[in-house]
Parts: C-alpha cells; structure tokens; sequence
C-alpha cells in the first residue's frame, strides 16, 4: 500500500507506550471526552523485576484516577510497612495511619506484568489499539517509553547517572519475619530488599554497585553466593541459595535522572523517561500516578479546550513543573540519599550515618511514623526530610562521640565534621537538582 493511499487517522492525543504511565495517561484523557491512541509495540504481558511494590500515596493516586481495581484479582499482597534488618537485628517501620481513610495505610505488591495487564483493559475501555497501516495525527502526543527512552534527547540532554544494578530473582513460600511488610536488609556492600508479591513468591532484590558481573560465566551466581547470602538472616539464607539454583537471575540498571520543564511544542514526556530515582523505596510508580492526576487536572477540557492550543500547553507544563515538586522531590531526594546511606560499604563517615540512621528508627514514634510517611508518598513536604535527614546526622554523631568516650575526645572532633559534610553532600546536592530548575 503506497502512503499516498495509507488512511489517515486524526486524534486529540497520542500516548507512546502502555506500561504503568501511558495506560493511566490514556484513561485520565480518555474519560475526560478525548479522543485518545494508545500506542505499544509489544502488548504481551511483561515480566519485570521493578515495578512490583505500590507504596500507599500511589494507591491514593489511583483511586483518583478511577483504577484502584486494577490491583485487584491478581493475588497482589497488601503490604503495611517496612522491616529493617542489621545486623540480626529487625526494626519494625508500620505505614502511618492514612488522613483520607483514618486506618493505617496500605501499599500492594503484585507481579507486575499483572498488574500491567489489568490497566491496559482499563486503559482499552475508553482507547482504541490501531495495528493495521494508518497514518495517525494529533496536536499532542505523551511519550512515556521508559528508563531506556528514545526520545529524551529531544527533551534534554541529561542522561541517567547509573550506580548500580538490582538483580533479581523469586524465592518459593519464604516466610518473612514481617508478613505483609517490605523489607530492606543492611548488607555488604549494599542493600537487599524483599517483598512478598504473591501467595507463593517473594521478590528478591539485590543492589549490585559497579559493574555488573557477568551472569554467562557464573561471577554473578557466586558474587550472590559468596558475597550476598552471608549478609542474609539464616532463615532467609536457606530460600535465597535455592532460588539461585532453580531461579533465573535478571538485572536492571538503577539510575538517577532529575526532571527537565516539558518545553517542546506538541510532545509531553512522562514517567522514568524524565525522572528516575534509585528503586529502592520503591517510589517511582507512586510518582508516575501521581503525576498523571496532576497533568489530568492541568490540561483539563476547561482549561485547554483544544490540544492545539500549543502555547497555553507550555505555560501549564511549566505549572506541572513546579507543583509536582510538592510530592516529587521528597520521594526522589530520599531514595537518592538513603541509598547512598545504605550502601555506605566502607566508608567511615557514612558509615557512621548507616548505624545511627538505624539507631534512629528504633526510637520509633515520630523518628519513624514521619521518614515512612515521606517514603509511602502520603507526606508531600520536603522540608520534613530535610529535618529528619539532618536529625538522623546529628543523631549519628551523638551515638558515636558516646561510643568514643572522653578519651577519645579528639576522635569525636574530627568525626563530627567529616560525618557533617558527609551529610551535607549526601543530600544537598540531590535537593539542589531537584529545586534548580
């Protein structure tokens, strides 16, 4: 068929691919009265390691986009906080209790190709699916193509910082010493996290800094053999060192990519595509959702009638910018610094931030109730992690000039202002990319 007789398919918006932002994307915009094409190259379900933990502020965001039943029938595990494990020594981080309902806020992990498929049936309610030739138009178009985007560069020319590597694997019917909860465990040289995410399988994430060993000669296998499972609980040790025998081992990069102002006429780039924070509180998806709320309300028929309006689109966009900053920048600054935390390996000073950061949850109260309230989304004040990060530092600092005693008087000196400007340059400049521009 030659292009000059291809049909020719005109629409209000086009949406460039159906994972967790381009599906709530298509049906916010659908169900607003537009005529919305959702585009996918691949409508298979997909099987990931990352996107499999929904923390209680991205559940609200659901909820009001409409698709809360879309965690619903895909024997997801709700999940009511956190355990901390160093040590052999376990820190229980409950959710807070929710404003909205006055319950104790919940969060659901699933597998995620699950959970993919049930908001593209949601999404394909108000969308339509095109694969025969057309030739589509529409005024806007929402690109939402992931961590590995293609079309960043036409936005930005920052690219993802990566660190480090999550690999991943399942473990069969383990019991965690925190049912229903998340759990993070404080190894050598960086973190472990694990949740349950259906009645038989629980996720395992290993956080592998560097470069990644090569799984086709076996280094990976017994990097996780003879450097992870020492790190682990003995009970858990047991699933993890079969799950290495009977699991495939999968791995995803972890990066960290501050957001850019959309500015470009006619294109709205969403998702990991524009901001990426280090998985490990299990953020991202809460601030996609919470984005597409955001960007539903902004571009709203009675304030853009037309799509075509391309000038009043840039001027919202530039109010998107700002205003998701309220639940944005804490979410992505604390994932950024709690990693660096966590993963201090073996240097001193952050080291010293590791043991006092965990001394610190175990005060329990506000010391907890307020950190989890940041990382489950439902606390959108950044200045609030900026107060507990600098309390944990200071906190810190306490415990070890108690430790050294007055005879090491000289130590403690010296300690308090290396840990201080590790502090400092642990967060500040995540805060700074975030707040700049």
């Amino acid at each position: 068929m030659s292009s000059a007789t291809v049909p020719v398919i005109e629409f209000d918006l086009i949406v460039v691919g159906a994972g967790i932002v381009g599906c709530s994307a298509a049906r916010a915009f659908g169900s607003d009265g537009r005529k919305v094409l959702l585009l996918e190259r691949d409508l298979a379900e997909p099987d990931r390691i990352v996107g499999e933990l929904l923390q209680p502020g991205g559940i609200e965001a659901l909820k009001k986009l409409d698709l809360q039943d879309c965690v619903d029938g895909i024997d997801g595990i709700p999940c009511y906080g956190y355990g901390v494990i160093y040590q052999d020594k376990v820190v229980h981080i409950p959710y807070p209790v929710s404003e909205t309902t006055d319950k104790i806020a919940s969060g659901k992990s699933f597998h995620h190709g699950r959970f993919i498929t049930n908001l593209r049936k949601a999404a394909t309610a108000t969308e339509k699916y095109c694969i025969s030739p057309h030739h589509f138009y529409a005024p806007l178009t929402i690109v939402c193509d992931g961590i590995f985007s293609k079309f960043r560069k036409e936005l930005t020319i920052k690219t993802p910082d990566v660190r480090s590597n999550f690999v991943g694997f399942i473990m069969k019917d383990l019991e965690l010493p925190l049912p229903n909860h998340g759990h993070v465990v404080l190894a050598k040289p960086s973190p472990v996290l694990m949740y349950q995410i259906s009645t038989h399988d629980t996720r395992v994430l290993v956080d592998v800094p560097g470069k990644l060993p090569s799984t086709s000669n076996g280094d990976l296998k017994k990097y996780m053999q003879d450097i992870v499972a020492p790190e682990l609980p003995d009970a858990i040790r047991v699933k993890f060192l079969e799950g290495l025998e009977t699991e495939r081992l999968r791995s995803m990069p972890n990066g960290f990519l501050p957001p850019s102002i959309n500015n470009v006429e006619g294109m709205i780039m969403l998702g990991d595509a524009v901001n990426i924070r280090h998985p490990l509180t299990g953020g991202g998806m809460t601030v996609a959702f919470n984005d597409v709320v955001l960007l539903k309300e902004l571009l709203s028929p009675d304030k853009i009638p037309s799509f075509t309006q391309t000038d009043l689109i840039i001027q919202q966009m530039s109010t998107f910018h700002w205003k998701r900053k309220n639940y944005c920048t804490a979410i992505n600054v604390l994932a950024m610094a709690l990693y660096r935390i966590f993963a201090a390996n073996e240097n001193k000073d952050l080291g010293v931030l590791l043991r006092g950061c965990f001394a610190y949850f175990q005060l329990g109260g506000e010391c907890v109730d307020a950190p989890v309230g940041l990382l489950s989304g439902l606390i959108q004040r950044p200045m609030v992690l900026v107060y507990h990060f600098f309390s944990v530092a200071f906190y810190s600092i306490y415990i070890e000039a108690k430790s050294n005693g007055w005879s090491g008087l000289h130590r403690s000196f010296i300690m308090i202002i290396t840990v201080l400007y590790t502090a400092c340059i642990t967060i500040l400049p995540y805060l700074w990319s975030e707040t700049k521009y």
